[in-house]
């Protein structure tokens, strides 16, 4: 797969891949943590579940079991924390109450486990089904056995059998009005990922989640941004691969991924969607890394070495890939306010160098391969 005819670029390639591995080690915290961004004022401090298990399966990918292993280990020992509070709210449902989405579990934790002490669109549950997805994948792959990470595992599973249907904040957090297909493929992926594993009936979950989709996350024959929208979002190939809530091979499948990359796709760079002011809507690494991981599992290799190559020609002037880059703003106008919120774009985002790798492991490029 790794193509003979440019050895100088193949040789970046694997370049920017070890860079990508080193980053991501170099600001891991002590504890196990995968900070979102090291130096990104609002990022800095926190780290994410939903970033975090995708950070962690590119390092898995990467043949760091020991550095995968310590993420894992901290988000175990974060929910383990939680069971508490768990067992609280599924009480409260049980009772026929609503608990309020400042009690619910957050979508992400300081270093030390804690809740953030700033407020932040918080109650996300995609997070979750994410971690057992990528859990279970290392575990899977380095043969590392699932009973070093059960307190956690149970506890996400607890709260997802319970919370799955509930409306929550996004990937993006927003609009949490809604009920989002991709953090419904993220539960789906999660749950299926841990059926073998658990004594809870988690595959029936992940069959409704299933006809709930079909029944109102698809217009004209594509997955659609939430439950009831017809636009899409650039994180809806997940729900193709890797958690495979519609078959690879599926014609839905195929429509999402023609329906992204038409609406969402300049160049080889993926934008979130067509409303999207934040930094002006600018086009962001890691989903291009996301539609070329599942160009190359639909046999699309040229169109997933196309998103790599534009990964790579990304990187700033440390070597770092950022977040976003701003070639093709959807909403120019909006870029200053969030630079004066906020500072500049967040570099390095280590799940955009997480997803570098994970496709760069897709196509053949690492170092083991020099």
């Amino acid at each position: 797969m790794i193509p003979t005819s440019a050895p100088e670029t193949t040789a970046a390639l694997r370049e920017l891949a070890r860079h990508s591995h080193a980053v991501i080690t170099e600001h891991q915290d002590p504890g196990g943590a995968y900070p979102a961004a090291p130096t990104f004022s609002a990022y800095r401090g926190y780290a994410w579940l939903r970033d975090g298990s995708f950070t962690a399966e590119g390092i898995s990918r990467y043949g760091d079991v020991a550095s995968a292993g310590r993420f894992h280990d901290w988000v175990d020992g974060v929910l383990g924390r939680r069971r508490e509070q768990v067992d609280s709210l599924r009480a409260a449902t049980a009772r026929g109450e609503t608990p309020p989405n400042e009690a619910m579990l957050p979508t992400r934790f300081t270093f030390d486990g804690a809740d953030g002490s700033d407020p932040w669109w918080d109650f996300q549950t995609d997070g979750y089904g994410l971690w057992l997805w990528s859990v279970v994948t290392h575990a899977a792959r380095h043969g590392v056995s699932l009973d070093r990470w059960r307190a956690g595992i149970d506890v996400a599973v607890d709260y997802l059998v319970t919370f799955w249907d509930r409306p929550c904040y996004d990937w993006w957090e927003e609009h949490v009005e809604h009920r989002h297909v991709s953090t419904l493929g993220a539960i789906y992926g999660g749950l299926v990922a841990i059926a073998p594993y658990t004594s809870v009936p988690v595959l029936e979950v992940a069959e409704r989640i299933r006809a709930l989709v079909e029944a109102e996350g698809v217009q004209d024959g594509h997955l659609t941004k939430w439950l009831g929208s017809s636009a899409v979002d650039g994180s809806l190939p997940s729900c193709v691969v890797p958690f495979g809530l519609v078959t690879p091979d599926s014609p839905t499948a195929a429509a999402t991924l023609a329906k992204v990359a038409r609406d969402l796709d300049v160049d080889g760079g993926v934008h979130r969607f067509t409303a999207d002011v934040f930094y002006g809507g600018g086009q962001w690494i890691l989903l291009s890394a996301l539609l070329g991981w599942n160009l190359a599992a639909a046999g699309d290799t040229a169109g997933a070495w196309r998103h790599l190559r534009w990964i790579a020609d990304q990187v700033t002037a440390d070597g770092d890939l950022p977040e976003q880059v701003d070639h093709h703003l959807l909403h120019p106008d909006s870029r200053a306010e969030w630079i004066a919120r906020w500072g500049s774009v967040a570099s390095p985002l280590l799940w955009s160098h997480g997803m570098y790798l994970i496709l760069a492991d897709e196509l053949g490029i690492t170092a083991k391969d020099a």
